[in-house]
This record gives C-alpha cells, sequence and structure tokens, in this order.
C-alpha cells in the first residue's frame, strides 16, 4: 500500500512539472519591457514605465498590456496577424512615431513567424494623415524596444 501511495505522488508530481513546464514555454509567454515615454494603446494614454505583455487567453488575438508599478495603467487590445520573413532572435514591441505621440503598433515575440500586429486606431489615422498633408513623408517614424 505504501509502495503504491509513493508511485501515485511520483506521478503527480511528475505531471505537474511537465504542465508547468509546458506552459512556461507556450507561444507569446508574457514579455516585459522598459517603455521611456509615453504611448497609446486603444485611445488610452498610458504613462511611460515597465510594462508586461500577456495573452487574455489561450488565443493571441486579445492581449493585455499593465505597468507594473501602477497596474490601474492597463489597456487591453484586438491584434491581427502578420507574418515575418524571418524568425526574430529577440523579441520587441514597436511603436508608431508622429511627432513626440507614440502609438503601439506591434508585438514580435522570439522564434515566432507571426508577429502580432495592432490596427492602427482612428486617431492615428488623423495624425498619419496630417503627417501626409504636411510633406511627402508618408509613413511614420518605427521605434522598437528589446523586451526581457
Amino acid at each position: 500500500m505504501k509502495k503504491i501511495l509513493s508511485v501515485t505522488m511520483a506521478v503527480c508530481v511528475f505531471a505537474v512539472v511537465i504542465a508547468v513546464s509546458t506552459r512556461a514555454q507556450e507561444p507569446g509567454a508574457s514579455v516585459r519591457a522598459q517603455v521611456p515615454f509615453d504611448f497609446i494603446v486603444r485611445g488610452k494614454t498610458l504613462p511611460a514605465g515597465t510594462y508586461e505583455i500577456r495573452r487574455i487567453t489561450d488565443e493571441p488575438i486579445g492581449l493585455i498590456i499593465t505597468n507594473v508599478n501602477h497596474r490601474r495603467d492597463e489597456a487591453i487590445f484586438r491584434t491581427d496577424p502578420v507574418y515575418t520573413r524571418n524568425e526574430p532572435n529577440h523579441s520587441l514591441i514597436v511603436f508608431h512615431r508622429y511627432g513626440d505621440t507614440y502609438f503601439l503598433s506591434e508585438i514580435v515575440t522570439a522564434g515566432e513567424q507571426t508577429a502580432r500586429e495592432l490596427t492602427p486606431s482612428h486617431a492615428e489615422k488623423l495624425m498619419q494623415r496630417e503627417m501626409q498633408m504636411a510633406s511627402n513623408k508618408t509613413e511614420p517614424e518605427t521605434v522598437a524596444l528589446a523586451t526581457y
């Protein structure tokens, strides 16, 4: 009886270890980045700080970005897949910059050929139009930050 209990406990512990390690390796696991500027996500301005981005569900469509130090500074957003030519070696978060205004644009995860892209908001589209009218430059500046 004692031997059966020991074997059962060992199997349970082994199953938990396998489940935890598999979950940690799941694509799209949370990433953190130090963002040195205020930025906009879905119409909400978030202050500079350390942010964590993670999935809301098992699907990579819905993500949440949260300020690590001020949990009230967060935004939930929807993404669409965008395919990259090469699998990136480093995870990045990408912003579009218009003057002093930054919009979260894309989440790139190391080792995946599919990045996650945010659809430009109404405010970003207005800035794009203003930029096109003001000069010949039609593309925003892209700013990429490494994650950890």
